[in-house]
C-alpha cells in the first residue's frame, strides 16, 4: 500500500510556536501510519516464509535435493535454479543450508545457484510482490522478477561451473571436502589389496581361521569383524537416540528453527521498515536532488541497488518497501528486488563463512553491473512499451 504524506508544505510568516508543534505532532503521526502500513503487511509473509524454512530444515532429508538434479552438468544448474519454488528459503536461511549441502556432495555450482535463485523463485516472494505492487502492474512487476533471478542465478552458476573450487570455496570448507574423497579412497585401495591377498594367499589371514566367510560378509571389518559392527551400530543407535527427534520433537524442533528466523529476519525488517517511513515522510518530499536521481536512466537502479544492499530486508517482504518509492521507474524497483536478495550487509558476512573474499568481491561486482544494465534494458523494452 503506498503512502502519500503530506508534510512537504513549506511554513512563511508569524506561524508560531504552537503550529511548529503541529507540524511536528503530523510529521510523526505520518511516520507511524507509514511504518504501521508497511510492517503490517509485510509481517505475515515473514512468518509464512520462516515456518515454511523451519520445517525444511528439520523434515527434508539429507540428498533430497540431489535427487532431482539431472546428470548433465549444466542441466543441474538449470534445473538448480528452479528448486525455491519446491524448497522456499529466504536468504536469512539459505546460506546456512548451502554450507550443510555443499558438505554433503551437492556440485558448488548448483549450491550457489539454488542460494541466488532460492529467495527470488519462490512462491512466498512471487505473492507478496503480486501483493504489495496490487494497482501498480503487479502481474509485470511479479514475473520480471521472477526471470530475471532465475536467469542471473543460473548465469552465476554455470560460470562457477567453470571454475576450480578452491577459488570459490573457503580453504577449510574445501579441505572437509577432499578428506571423505581421500578416505574412500584409501578404503578402496584398502579393499583392492585384500581382495588380492585373498586371492593369492587364503592363509594369511591368520586368526580369521574357520571363521573366514563369516569375516568375509563384514567386509573389511578386520578378524574381529562381528563385535566391530556391533559396537558400531550401538554407538551409532545411542547418538541417533539422541540428537534424532521424532514425532512432537521434530515439530517442536521445526518450529523453534522457525522462530528463531522470525525474530531474526523481522528485527532487519523493522529497521528497514524505519528508514523507508522516515524516507517517504521526511526526506521524499520536495526533495529536488532526489527527483534529478530517480529521472536519471542509470543512476536510479544504481541508487536503489545501494539502499537494497544497506536496508538488508527480506526477499518474502521487501516488495512492500519498494512499492513506496513513487519517484522511481519500474526498472530502478526491479532492480532493487532482485540485487538485494543476493547481495547486501547481513550476506556479505554470511558469505564469508563459506566463500573466499575475493570471490564475494567478484561476485558482488558482476551482479551490481549485470542487474543494472539488464533493468535499464527492461524498463525501455517492457515497462516504457506499455
Amino acid at each position: 500500500m503506498a503512502v502519500h504524506a503530506g508534510v512537504g508544505h513549506r511554513l512563511t510568516g508569524g506561524t508560531g510556536r504552537a503550529l511548529l508543534c503541529a507540524m511536528s505532532a503530523d510529521s510523526q503521526q505520518d511516520f507511524a501510519l507509514a511504518f504501521l502500513s508497511i510492517l503490517f503487511e509485510g509481517a505475515p509473509f515473514i512468518l509464512l516464509g520462516t515456518l515454511i524454512s523451519g520445517f525444511i530444515d528439520i523434515y527434508l532429508p539429507a540428498g533430497t535435493m540431489d535427487r532431482f538434479l539431472p546428470k548433465n552438468r549444466n542441466l543441474a544448474v538449470v534445473v538448480a535454479g528452479l528448486l525455491g519454488a519446491v524448497f522456499p528459503v529466504c536468504e536469512c536461511a539459505v546460506v546456512p543450508v548451502i554450507r550443510r549441502l555443499v558438505k554433503k556432495g551437492l556440485p558448488v555450482s548448483c549450491a550457489l545457484t539454488y542460494m541466488l535463485a532460492a529467495p527470488i523463485v519462490n512462491p512466498i516472494t512471487a505473492l507478496s510482490t503480486w501483493k504489495a505492487f496490487q494497482g501498480q502492474n503487479a502481474a509485470m512487476m511479479t514475473s520480471s522478477r521472477m526471470l530475471l533471478g532465475f536467469l542471473i542465478a543460473v548465469a552465476v552458476g554455470l560460470i562457477v561451473s567453470r571454475i576450480s573450487i578452491t577459488a570459490v570455496l573457503k580453504p577449510k570448507l574445501v579441505e572437509s571436502l577432499e578428506e571423505p574423497e581421500k578416505a574412500s579412497s584409501h578404503a578402496h585401495h584398502h579393499d583392492h589389496d585384500h581382495d588380492h591377498d585373498h586371492d593369492h594367499d587364503h592363509d594369511h589371514h591368520g586368526c580369521c581361521g574357520h571363521d573366514h566367510d563369516h569375516d568375509h560378509d563384514h567386509d573389511h571389518h578386520g578378524c574381529c569383524g562381528h563385535d566391530h559392527d556391533h559396537d558400531h551400530d550401538h554407538g551409532h543407535d545411542h547418538g541417533h537416540h539422541h540428537h534424532a527427534p521424532s514425532g512432537d520433537g521434530k515439530l517442536v524442533a521445526a518450529f523453534r528453527s522457525a522462530m528463531k528466523d522470525f525474530v531474526d529476519v523481522g528485527v532487519y525488517f523493522s529497521i528497514g521498515v524505519s528508514i523507508t517511513a522516515l524516507f517517504n515522510t521526511g526526506i521524499a518530499p520536495g526533495a529536488e536532488w532526489l527527483d534529478g536521481l530517480a529521472g536519471s536512466t542509470v543512476g536510479a537502479p544504481a541508487a536503489l541497488m545501494v539502499l537494497a544492499f544497506v536496508l538488508s530486508l527480506c526477499s518474502t517482504s521487501d516488495a512492500f518497501i519498494a512499492a513506496t518509492l513513487d519517484k522511481f521507474s519500474w526498472g530502478a524497483k526491479l532492480a532493487f528486488l532482485t540485487f538485494g536478495p543476493m547481495m547486501d550487509v547481513k550476506l556479505l558476512f554470511l558469505y564469508q563463512t563459506v566463500m573466499r573474499k575475493r570471490f564475494i568481491g567478484a561476485l558482488a561486482i558482476g551482479l551490481f553491473l549485470a542487474i543494472g544494465s539488464i533493468t535499464i534494458f527492461w524498463q525501455q523494452l517492457v515497462f516504457d512499451a506499455k
